[in-house]
């Protein structure tokens, strides 16, 4: 059975983008986005990772082989038919398919034979409890590790047995096998469903209670989105989390690849809570689509939208993205429209899920950045759209200047992110690219760019994925953080069971200091974040309002069996990370993805929403909404509003400096949605710890460079800045 490993570990393409119906009318001369998607639709329903068509041709195999055949052909058929049907969530069809499969093994089957069924239908029957628990009677505890409370499994059979499976595989596996950690891992996991771990763990595969404690403790955050509705059962995808209605408080929107998952539009209506809002804001039919990013590009002052498609597809990957504009009217009413054709940005389809906006050449309005997926057999070179205005009547507003620019990379594109790490004024690009070296394209100013990654030290890791710049250490230059995907889940596994790991330094996560002048020191084994992760989703944020950037990765992969906690990582004084994924409550155990944090309550500290869902049709899971529970610690929020400079802001820096107890200091700040993986609003959130006052708040805009000084600015309030205004709208801080 060597030949169906690939239905074992699950493949990087079965990622799938999907289906999408635009809203509004598509002019004469647009093609016909409908068409073109349902289309697009058509030919992925077939494809091995989405529809039955793999079942139904694994089955018509079977139907014709003789019941009482007990040959290795018809072993093999029904183990590959097992898989398939937990990938579409048939879960009791596959473990009976597999138990058939192993009972039909000889007794002398090869060990790694053996092995694999075991494996296949512990992981099935791991999947039927979580199916059958998690996900059908979900509430705030369920998956978040260490299992407690009423995350205990109240259905045993899918636990109990793969408890069984696991015993019997880890007497096969030898104990060097890749396998064998992961098993350890997924038998304390499965114990801990049924509220008897750690005492019915066999002693010589028991996990050290110790290693789900946190190295400080820190006040748990509640999952509050079953209460709020927002606990949205989907497959991967994305979010962006800002005021896409302009009333001044933060919405949600969240995608998934699924072809037929709508967009799930959720307004903020304060102390009501939140109203899905979906045909009236033209979402209807809107299918698909694992990442998405916002911003104001026609500076009309309400927030738009970017959908990405057909990530890890590749050949059948060609599917357009969506840019959504958003024309609120004067009634307050809430409508996109798809407007990629007319914008030009439909002129070349590639799969992708990686984009940020930046104004790179400085004239005052945003262009866009596109990452896309080449592999050996299809040439996608990545796309810089240049935004030239409106022009005339019916002309594009986007031209694709990559070529030219010399920044089409033409690699497996994961990550983009727009950042001026030399401090000269423009903004320069950051790529990570999956399984080959990493670029940063320098930009000379002058509508080119030059990848000074290898010269600078900050092409590791490989393979890489999500990436980000910011300013974790408050010194006002811009730092750049690379993870590391490739983990197995049986690496990580090994980290929970204090096994040593021998991976090389650069193929772990870069964590890149900026030492002010455009140089960079790697730095994750000295703050604490030389391990193994594999993060997806990811973002960063303030979640104790004491200044410093912390950050939450969203970790898994396409296996099934790749079920480890979920990240979250608190910044101590810019000089080092602490793990306090387990005493926060963070440790979720489902497929993380795109993650924001943003104050959705108004109440003066950030919340965590994390979009949840895995590769295949029965991998789903629920949203999740982490609330912060305060830390009584000041703040202030900033909306910055360009007026020569591009609307949105994007690229401008903030400095406040704050006067408290222990003296003056400075929190800087960069606009911008946060992480690659996840979309935070542009309004800016800045603790300030136990400031007693805010001294001033300087403003440097992008285009001009200029800088707006404000002095003596409340504290936990909102504030509007105006490029060029006298003085900021202050608002209430709810």
């Amino acid at each position: 059975m060597n030949a169906s490993l690939s239905w074992m570990h699950g493949s990087p393409s079965c990622l799938l983008a999907g289906l999408a119906l635009v809203s509004g009318p598509a002019t004469s001369e647009d093609p016909d986005m409908r068409e073109l998607l349902r289309a697009v639709a058509e030919r992925i329903s077939e494809s091995e990772f989405q529809g039955d068509a793999a079942v139904q041709a694994l089955a018509e195999k079977l139907a014709a082989l003789d019941p009482e055949d007990p040959s290795r052909e018809r072993g093999d058929i029904l183990y590959a038919l097992g898989f398939a049907e937990l990938n579409l969530g048939l879960e009791e069809n596959a473990i009976g398919h597999l138990e058939e499969a192993h009972a039909l093994l000889p007794d002398d089957a090869p060990a790694a034979q053996r092995a694999e069924l075991l494996r296949a239908l512990a992981v099935a029957s791991l999947r039927r409890a979580e199916t059958q628990n998690c996900c059908q009677f979900n509430n705030p505890d369920s998956c978040i590790v260490p299992l407690q409370g009423n995350a205990i499994h109240t259905r045993p059979a899918g636990s109990t047995a793969a408890i069984g499976y696991l015993t019997e595989l880890l007497d096969v596996l030898p104990a060097g096998h890749p396998e064998y950690h992961l098993a350890q891992w997924l038998l304390n996991l499965t114990h801990m469903t049924l509220d008897r771990y750690p005492d019915d763990v066999p002693e010589e595969h028991r996990i050290d209670p110790a290693r789900f404690e946190s190295e400080l403790d820190f006040p748990r955050f509640r999952n509050v989105s079953q209460e709020l509705g927002l606990d949205t059962f989907s497959l991967a995808g994305g979010v962006v989390v800002d005021d896409l209605d302009g009333d001044g408080d933060f919405d949600v929107l969240t995608s998934s690849h699924d072809v037929e998952h709508e967009p799930r539009l959720f307004l903020n209506e304060g102390a009501d809570g939140f109203r899905e809002c979906r045909e009236a804001a033209g979402l209807g039919g809107l299918c698909g689509g694992l990442n998405m990013v916002q911003a104001d590009y026609d500076d009309d002052g309400r927030v738009d939208v970017l959908v990405l498609r057909g990530a890890w597809l590749e050949e059948d990957g060609l599917h357009p993205n969506s840019l959504l504009r958003n024309e609120n009217g004067a009634d307050g009413r809430l409508t996109f429209r798809d407007v990629t054709f007319a914008e030009g940005l439909g002129t070349e389809h590639y799969p992708t899920q990686a984009g940020a906006w930046a104004d790179y050449d400085n004239d005052g309005d945003l262009d866009l950045f596109v990452g896309n997926e080449s592999t050996h057999s299809l040439d996608a070179p990545c796309q810089l759209f240049r935004n030239d205005g409106p022009g005339r009547e019916g002309a594009p507003r986007f031209v694709d200047v990559a070529a030219a620019a010399r920044v089409e990379n033409r690699e497996y594109t994961k990550g983009v992110a727009w950042g001026d790490y030399d401090a000269d004024g423009d903004p320069d690009l950051f790529l990570s690219n999956f399984l080959k070296d990493n670029r940063l394209y320098r930009n000379d100013g002058e509508g080119t760019f030059r990848d000074v990654a290898y010269e600078l030290g900050v092409n590791h890791p490989r393979p890489s994925y999500p990436a980000w710049f910011w300013d974790y250490d408050n010194d006002g230059a811009l730092d750049l953080f690379v993870s590391y995907y490739a983990h197995p889940p049986g690496r990580v596994a090994a980290y929970y069971l204090g096994a040593s790991d021998d991976l090389p330094r650069t193929w772990r996560c870069g964590f890149y200091r900026n030492r002010g002048d455009g140089t960079f020191e790697n730095l994750a084994e000295e703050v604490g974040l030389d391990r193994p992760m594999s993060p997806m989703g990811c973002n960063y944020g303030d979640l104790n309002n004491d200044g410093y950037l912390d950050f939450y990765l969203g970790t898994g992969g396409p296996d099934f069996a790749s079920v480890v906690p979920n990240l979250m990582f608190l910044n101590r004084d810019g000089k080092r990370f602490a793990d306090v994924t387990m005493s926060a409550g963070f440790g979720h155990l489902q497929k993380g993805h795109a993650v924001a944090f943003a104050d959705l309550d108004h109440d003066g500290d950030q919340d965590v929403f994390q979009q949840m869902g895995g590769a295949y049709e029965g991998d789903r899971y629920h949203d999740a909404l982490f609330r912060n529970p305060g830390f009584d610690r000041r703040w202030i929020g900033v909306k910055l509003v360009g007026a020569t400079s591009n609307r949105s802001a994007i690229g401008a820096r903030i400095a406040v400096t704050a006067k408290g107890p222990d003296g003056v200091r400075t929190v800087y700040r960069h606009v911008g949605s946060g992480g690659s993986f996840g979309a935070n609003p542009l309004e800016q959130h800045v603790g300030l710890g136990k400031a007693e006052r805010i001294v001033r708040l300087v403003v440097t805009w992008p285009t001009t460079g200029k800088e707006q000084v404000f002095e003596d600015l409340p504290l936990d309030r909102r504030v509007v800045i105006t490029e060029g205004s006298d003085a900021p709208e202050i608002r209430s801080s709810r």
